[in-house]
């Protein structure tokens, strides 16, 4: 590990602290129960913000080969609003780009194939490129071409010199991954056609610090945007946002559409408007993030608290990277909440790194319906609750953290 002391983006060495969560586990290192007797692996996990660029990120920067390796448990078609989510987006851009046969169509961080196969089943030539062995062998098992690297400048030139360039590019929540942020949108420039259109996606900063969101910062997460940051960085790779949506998923997402030199729409102008009037360019609009963050983080906690005093039982749903982040912020002793539950089986018979809560079959709510089941995985409420109408319907209720707290 190391401490960055410029900006990911600008290089400036004038840093803002904004938030220290002090040393965290690592989300999505899921534990082996065989190894929880061993100490856990804790590193600083420090926000700060770049006034030159209004990059906000975190200091500290893991090997990607340690946060991505061949045990990586994220798998993105056990969620089916992510699926819905994906297949919106392709069907999208078959449209508005008229892709045939004869275009190809390149996704960066494609993990399990969930959203090249929607291109692919339509006839037009696809690649995937992902850094972890386990989605990488999911999405060649469905027919997915698949590169099993991580994506880098040098990479895109050597693909560039071969014939490999995109009339698509997408990038779905791998930007804000990145430690080198600059030479990963100059390898996006470097492979994307002069025609072609890049669809970009990550966490939009504004919903993170508008609604608390602070699980959603993790050592995977390096960099926050928002539209006025990420045009700074695009454009020192000579790429243009000439398009853009904000998007529910996730607890709030832009989706950034992004070329050499199309015409920028009144969408890319409103939204930058918007954020100089916020201030989101000022270290002065974070500045009460850290007192709101233990504000929610105290008032969650008293409560878990005492409905356990209260001879209730909690178990947990989701085991999502984010809730390693909450869960390590609220530091409750090991016998307060009894275990996880989460659809990917690849997660089954694991623990969460920190709290070494262990992880099961979803299904275990129904058979063994605790008292109250909090939701770790709260960006997808929605569709959770769908599927656990029969705990709920015996009684059970839910612990939504955040926006603001809730029962229901």
């Amino acid at each position: 590990m190391h401490s960055i002391v410029h900006c990911r983006s600008c290089q400036s060495p004038d840093l803002r602290s904004l938030v220290s969560f002090g040393d965290m586990p690592v989300a999505d290192l899921l534990i082996d129960p065989k190894e929880a007797q061993h100490p856990p692996a804790l590193f600083p996990l420090h926000l700060v913000f770049c006034p030159q660029c209004s990059l906000v990120q975190i200091r500290e920067t893991l090997p990607p080969e340690f946060l991505f390796n061949s045990d990586y448990p994220y798998f993105s078609s056990f969620s089916d609003d992510l699926l819905a989510h994906a297949r919106d987006n392709a069907m999208e851009l078959l449209r508005a780009e008229g892709l045939t046969e004869k275009h190809q169509v390149i996704e960066i961080a494609s993990n399990d194939g969930y959203m090249l196969r929607h291109f692919a089943d339509a006839g037009i030539p696809v690649l995937g490129i992902d850094p972890a062995a386990g989605p990488v062998s999911a999405a060649r098992n469905i027919g997915i071409p698949t590169e099993q690297e991580f994506f880098t400048y040098e990479l895109a030139q050597h693909w560039k010199a071969n014939g490999r360039t995109a009339d698509v590019l997408i990038a779905n929540n791998v930007l804000a991954h990145v430690a080198d942020s600059l030479g990963f949108v100059k390898g996006l420039a470097a492979i994307l056609k002069p025609t072609g259109v890049a669809s970009i996606e990550f966490p939009y900063v504004r919903d993170l610090i508008d609604h608390c969101e602070f699980d959603t910062i993790y050592h995977q997460h390096l960099c926050y945007f928002s539209v006025t940051s990420a045009q700074y960085l695009l454009a020192q790779a000579g790429l243009v946002i000439h398009d853009v949506r904000r998007l529910p998923i996730h607890g709030g997402t832009l989706r950034l559409y992004v070329s050499h030199d199309r015409p920028v729409s009144e969408a890319v102008v409103q939204l930058l408007e918007q954020e100089q009037a916020l201030g989101i360019a000022s270290v002065d609009y974070y500045l009460d993030f850290a007192n709101r963050v233990n504000s929610l983080r105290d008032e969650l906690r008293q409560l878990i608290l005492e409905l356990v005093e209260s001879n209730h039982r909690i178990a947990c749903y989701g085991a999502a990277a984010k809730g390693t982040t909450l869960l390590g912020c609220l530091g409750l002793p090991r016998n307060v909440m009894e275990y996880v539950v989460d659809r990917n089986v690849h997660k089954h018979g694991r623990m969460m790194p920190g709290s070494l809560l262990p992880i099961g079959r979803v299904e275990r709510l129904a058979e063994d319906q605790p008292d109250y089941v909090l939701l770790l995985a709260w960006n997808f409420k929605d569709e959770i609750i769908r599927q656990q109408c029969e705990y709920r319907n015996a009684g059970g209720k839910f612990i939504v953290p955040i926006p603001q707290i809730q029962v229901i």
